[in-house]
């Protein structure tokens, strides 16, 4: 576990999250994992995130370490209070609620820079404003919208990607914004709101593809069915059950294939040596090469590619990752604690500043793991704490009950 030092890019910065599930929480670990104060505000229940199944059990484990959490009821007149004290020590307040609920909670943009005017407010929904702004939106649903189901699915079968790619971005995209108006509060003084979300977020990612429409004056075709530049960019078995995607991709690239493979045969028919070529047999040149490619095992695959200088993947599973030999020597799997005792190893932010690497200050938090060492920073006495958790507006672990403790 890496300490904590004042040397981190946000050091200094204080983050109230009011996240939920992904977009929100990714926010918070961004500026969490740059060294800023993250505080996870919670429901005096915990967040529901923690209690997930199926594809979201590793959401929180993954988007919220290296934040502290504080569990507070916000309809409670004295968790109200605790928030607002917070908020006169914070710099930035996150939130992506559903549309007019922290606002119902009394914490909503208005209300926040009428009282404390030094905060940056960052606002993650699923529409910015425009008719769409007061519908719910999830990650699934805009890439529905968006075109981008349509192109990830072969023709007539829209897919949603296999990961939470919208909710993500649009995170880092608030993270951003966090970054752009530190450094405009730095000239002003002032703090600002921030939006972003979902929907502009997933049209970011499809500008090229709406930019080829305006080009092409055609129905752009789904990524399984386009029409390839080149010959072989395909999936293909291994001897040994596994799957390798080859690009070959330039005349000098079907040139080392031949050679590395050796198929001198290939290298020696002119009807083969152009791209242009290999393109019009593609429907004997590709079964040709996946007979070549499917002969050997993955990892003899995958030597002749590197000596080829060849584009080449295995095409992993997730759980195959953690022996990943380039993510292991660059420390880019951070070795985290999560409950029940579970120890793993989990993606670094992938940013390197100079000589910083993000790393790990402090596992993902037990609900209210810091509610009482933040309590009595805000002036809370001990008695006025054990009535504030006796009467439920609060929950606070005692601060041993931390999966990790960094030292700061």
């Amino acid at each position: 576990m890496t300490t904590k030092s004042r040397h981190l890019p946000l050091a200094g910065v204080r983050v109230l999250d009011f996240g939920h599930t992904v977009m929100g929480p990714t926010a918070g670990l961004v500026l969490a994992d740059l060294g800023a104060e993250v505080i996870r505000v919670e429901p005096a229940s915990g967040d529901p995130t923690r209690r997930l199944r199926g594809f979201g059990t590793g959401y929180f484990p993954f988007y919220n370490r290296n934040k502290k959490s504080i569990a507070v009821d916000l309809k409670s007149e004295a968790g109200r209070e605790i928030v607002t004290r917070l908020l006169t020590k914070a710099d930035v307040l996150l939130e992506n609620f559903g549309p007019g609920t922290i606002d119902r909670l009394g914490f909503g943009y208005e209300a926040v820079r009428a009282a404390h005017p030094h905060v940056i407010y960052v606002s993650m929904k699923g529409f910015l404003p425009g008719p769409y702004e007061d519908r719910l939106a999830l990650d699934e649903v805009v890439q529905m919208m968006s075109g981008l189901a349509y192109m990830t699915g072969p023709p007539g079968q829209p897919l949603r990607a296999g990961a939470s790619v919208v909710d993500v971005l649009g995170g880092l995209f608030g993270a951003m914004g966090v970054l752009v108006a530190l450094r405009e509060r730095d000239a002003t003084g002032q703090g600002t709101l921030v939006r972003s979300s979902l929907f502009e977020s997933v049209m970011f990612l499809m500008g090229q593809h709406l930019a080829y429409a305006a080009l092409s004056k055609e129905p752009v075709p789904p990524m399984p069915a386009r029409v390839s530049a080149w010959a072989i960019y395909d999936q293909f078995p291994t001897a040994d059950g596994e799957t390798v995607f080859v690009g070959i991709t330039s005349d000098k690239q079907w040139q080392a294939f031949c050679n590395e493979f050796n198929r001198p045969e290939l290298l020696a028919d002119e009807s083969l040596a152009t791209n242009n070529q290999r393109i019009s047999a593609k429907s004997q040149l590709r079964p040709l090469v996946g007979g070549i490619v499917s002969a050997l095992p993955l990892r003899e695959i995958e030597k002749r590619c590197v000596r080829a200088k060849l584009p080449f993947a295995h095409v992993a599973r997730p759980e195959q990752l953690f022996d990943d030999p380039h993510l292991n020597a660059g420390g880019r799997l951070l070795e985290t604690r999560l409950g029940g005792g579970v120890v793993t190893r989990l993606p670094a932010l992938p940013l390197e500043i100079g000589d910083f690497k993000a790393g790990l200050y402090s596992d993902p938090p037990q609900p209210g793991a810091d509610t009482r060492a933040l309590l009595e920073e805000l002036g809370y006495g001990k008695e006025e704490m054990e009535a504030l958790i006796g009467a439920g507006v609060v929950v606070g672990t005692d601060s041993e009950a931390r999966t990790s403790t960094a030292a700061e």
